[in-house]
């Protein structure tokens, strides 16, 4: 089944959401040091920005960066991804930084992609979500989302979650 491509841009009532850029290297940077540690360097973040950037109009989904509307501050990114999921039913990811969380920034975000996987003509999008991310589970009902089963990977329990759209 063919689906309308997610536009490359939304506006939310405080955010901005848009497709990556290689300004963004920074703010990615950041984001992976804050989850693992270990940063990549400027250039390696630029390469998987273009990367990311190239392969989305041929998905027609992806993932897009957050700013407060009317600044250029980096909060993190929201959008739709293959994931553990496939192309017809893809998984709603989002990430922001810690300094974002608290905010409902990720909730208003993530509210907005799924209006617009709604709009691409799809009927279901998943999220899966380590057990322990009590937050995310927060943004994930607030939106929709019910939980729907759990399996175990290497680093342990994967929750999916589930909305039909």
């Amino acid at each position: 089944m063919p689906y309308r491509p997610m536009p490359f841009s939304l506006e939310t009532e405080r955010l901005t959401l848009r497709l990556w850029d290689e300004t963004d290297a920074a703010g990615y940077r950041a984001l992976v040091g804050e989850r693992s540690g270990e940063m990549p360097t400027l250039d390696e973040a630029r390469e998987e920005i273009r990367g990311a950037r190239e392969s989305a109009p041929g998905r027609g989904i992806h993932l897009l960066t957050l700013r407060r509307r009317g600044t250029d501050d980096f909060l993190g990114y929201c959008g739709l991804v293959i994931g553990r999921a496939t192309i017809d039913e893809p998984e709603l990811a989002y990430e922001l930084l810690r300094s974002a969380h608290g905010h409902g920034y990720a909730t208003e975000a993530a509210a907005a992609i799924v209006d617009a996987a709604r709009d691409t003509g799809r009927t279901r999008l998943w999220s899966t979500v380590r057990a322990w991310n009590a937050p995310s589970f927060r943004v994930l009902e607030k939106i929709g989302f019910r939980r729907d089963h759990t399996n175990t990977d290497e680093h342990g329990d994967v929750v999916w979650s589930v909305l039909d759209l």
